[in-house]
């Protein structure tokens, strides 16, 4: 296969399925070959990102995903997606590990917000505690010198709970729950937009989504890259 990119996937798989689904939503397709070459790595048995962040002493995720970029790499894809924010903080040595390029969800989430949302400056970030702790958003923020505005310990264990206890847990989205963890980022935090910096709270977004509040969808925002990207591909043809 020619032309084609590859999605490290798997953390977890419903969120996968979202990205899935949404890159092929919006895949402008009217017949079987107007869709775009992927291949998919499913890798469900990565050690979980967060747990490790929090706790070096638990197991890595490293040497997982730098199996799977090597593999991968092999084949010659045009670029890389990794469909989980919190596996962005190995970023630079799995890059380093491979000549194709990697595309970064939290930079890219962040340029979006540039141009969707201009005049914002006070930034929030939900994810798991392993993303909203060790700086994988902050840096790019930061860069482009807006601020980052955190979950109170409150607001991340409720968010700690929709992540692992609903939707990894029992695959089930609490609309209700993820729609009052982004208001009260708003109302009690002062965020002006509000990073979903997790891939299950975009699977909650695509199920239930908040409509009324701004918000950055880091996934539904690397589905756009990845649609942006395969289709200069198959242009150059």
């Amino acid at each position: 296969m020619k032309d084609f990119f590859t999605i490290i996937g798997g953390m977890g798989t419903p969120a996968t399925e979202s990205y899935l689904r949404l890159l092929n939503k919006r895949t402008p397709a009217h017949r079987d070959q107007d869709y775009f070459n992927y291949i998919l790595v499913n890798h469900a048995t990565v050690p979980d990102r967060s747990t490790y962040l929090m706790d070096h002493s638990q197991p890595s995720p490293l040497p997982d995903l730098l199996e799977d970029i090597q593999e991968q790499s092999e084949l010659k894809p045009s670029f890389f997606v990794i469909a989980c924010n919190t596996a962005h903080y190995f970023y630079d040595d799995l890059q380093a590990a491979t000549n194709v390029p990697i595309v970064h969800m939290p930079r890219e989430t962040v340029r979006y917000i540039k141009r969707k949302f201009p005049d914002a400056k006070r930034i929030g970030v939900i994810g798991t505690k392993g993303t909203t702790t060790d700086g994988i958003y902050d840096r790019e923020l930061e860069r482009e010198d807006l601020e980052v505005i955190k979950p109170t310990p409150e607001i991340q264990a409720l968010t700690t709970q929709l992540i692992f206890d609903d939707i990894k847990n029992q695959n089930r989205v609490d609309g209700e729950l993820f729609h009052n963890i982004i208001k009260q980022m708003v109302v009690q935090q002062g965020a002006e937009v509000v990073i979903l910096g997790c891939t299950e709270l975009s699977y909650a977004q695509e199920l239930a989504p908040e409509l009324n509040l701004p918000v950055a969808d880091s996934q539904s925002i690397l589905v756009d890259k990845s649609i942006e990207l395969a289709s200069k591909l198959r242009n150059q043809k």
